[in-house]
């Protein structure tokens, strides 16, 4: 069976988290798109073509996915995420991928509306952009990186606006995406949210 799980928002808003829980519960496959544009910032970072970056991209490329949630591949995950030429040659991966047989979950900014037009469930989690930053701020904190909570909020603003505005699959909600805004809501609340959804979609595809 293929069912499809689109899962869409800004940085920090949660939505990995309900994503993996997301298959999880259900027992499906969970890809975090973010992965693949992290991974070719970070080969960006080290000297390579953005494009050739992405054309070259293979599965050892997403092994170590903590060493590509650094503050400094984020921005350059970003930064070639607005190339068109970049964001074709990783389509035909993530269509591959949520074609897949029992179903699977993608975690990105243009699912629901590029990558999985027709995905039976489509969500896009957010929060405000200063409940974010005080969450990617503990984050990075705790990973020992030397950041301030204004640096953290201005870049979380810098690339709400890069991704939001870029002309190649700007970060927008589906229009028949459920919103599931995280701001005052706990991650078990915002999971069960979610779940509800994808019960409620598999009941009536039957």
């Amino acid at each position: 069976m293929s069912f499809t799980v689109a899962i869409d928002g800004p940085a920090a808003a949660g939505k990995g988290t309900i994503s993996r829980s997301v298959a999880a519960e259900f027992g499906l496959a969970h890809l975090d798109t973010g992965l693949l544009y992290r991974a070719v910032g970070r080969r960006v970072l080290d000297g390579a073509d953005a494009i050739a970056a992405a054309e070259a991209l293979t599965a050892q490329d997403l092994e170590n996915p903590e060493a590509l949630r650094t503050a400094e591949v984020a921005q350059a995950a970003s930064r070639v995420a607005v190339m068109p030429e970049v964001r074709a040659h990783l389509l035909a991966f993530q269509r591959s991928f949520a074609a897949r047989d029992g179903g699977a979950v993608l975690d990105g900014r243009d699912i629901g509306t590029v990558i999985c037009p027709e995905a039976e469930v489509k969500l896009f989690v957010t929060a405000s952009a200063e409940v974010r930053a005080e969450r990617r701020y503990l984050e990075l904190s705790a990973k020992g990186s030397d950041v301030s909570r204004a640096q953290v909020l201005a870049d979380v603003r810098e690339r709400d606006a890069r991704d939001a505005g870029r002309e190649a699959a700007p970060m927008v909600a589906a229009e028949t995406a459920v919103l599931i805004d995280t701001s005052e809501m706990d991650i078990a609340a915002a999971v069960a949210a979610a779940c509800d959804a994808v019960r409620a979609a598999l009941a009536a595809k039957g």
